[in-house]
Order: structure tokens, then C-alpha cells, then sequence
């Protein structure tokens, strides 16, 4: 695997997930396995309370340069712009409004977070840091 790193202009052509925030360990970022009370991280073992589980956001695109197809992935905090705040916050105004609706459909909410994405991202050229 080369360790070159350049940037890419390129188009997103579609998003490739609709679930873009998930529990990530502080230590390592990994996803984290969250029940109702606790969460632990399976790479290095962390462990605590679900309600102080951190989330960020992980983008996976199907992006196009002038030549190629690629498929990428956007992690972390250089989305916040995007989403006009942080995962953490986000993930909270999913669960307030999954709570205030009465809504037990986790994936209800989420469809109409993916139209957004998709509105967002899709057509718009974007440079990638690869």
C-alpha cells in the first residue's frame, strides 16, 4: 500500500451509507458496542457508560474525477461544517426528536437525514484530501 497523500477534485456521484454517525471510541475511533447502560470499545477495551459515549461521523461517497470512479470515506470532524454541528450534538437532536415524536422507529428519522445528505453532497465537487 503506497503512503502517498494528495488531493482530489472530485464530484460526488452518490452517498454510499445512510448511517452516517456512529459511537467512536476516544481512544481509537473504533465503533463502539453500546447497550442501554454501557458501552466498550472491542479494539482496545475501553469501556463506560452509554450516555457518555462520544459519536462522530464517518461519509462513505461514490465520488468521480475527470478519468475515474472512486469510492471514498470522510471521517470525523471536518464534516461538522457541513452538518452545522458536531456528531455528538447531532445524535442527540435525532434522539430529542425520536423522543418528542413518540417515534420507536430509529430508521424513521434517519430517511429524511439521508435526503439532506443526499441534497447536500450529490452533483457538488468537492476537494479530497486522499
Amino acid at each position: 500500500m503506497s503512503s502517498a497523500r494528495g488531493l482530489l477534485a472530485a464530484s460526488v456521484i452518490s452517498v454510499q451509507n445512510s448511517c452516517f454517525i456512529y459511537p467512536a471510541c476516544q481512544r481509537c475511533f473504533s465503533r463502539l458496542k453500546v447497550d442501554s447502560k454501557r458501552f466498550n470499545c472491542l479494539k482496545c477495551g475501553c469501556t463506560g457508560e452509554a450516555k457518555d459515549a462520544s459519536y462522530r461521523y464517518r461519509l462513505s461517497l461514490k465520488i468521480a474525477d475527470t478519468n475515474d470512479l472512486f469510492d471514498i470515506t470522510v471521517f470525523g470532524s471536518c464534516l461538522d461544517p457541513f452538518f452545522g454541528v458536531t456528531a455528538g450534538n447531532l445524535q442527540r437532536c435525532i434522539e430529542d426528536f425520536n423522543q418528542l415524536s413518540g417515534e420507536t422507529n430509529k430508521d424513521a428519522s434517519s430517511g429524511v437525514l439521508v435526503q439532506a445528505v443526499e441534497t447536500c453532497f450529490i452533483g457538488k465537487r468537492f476537494i479530497f484530501g486522499v
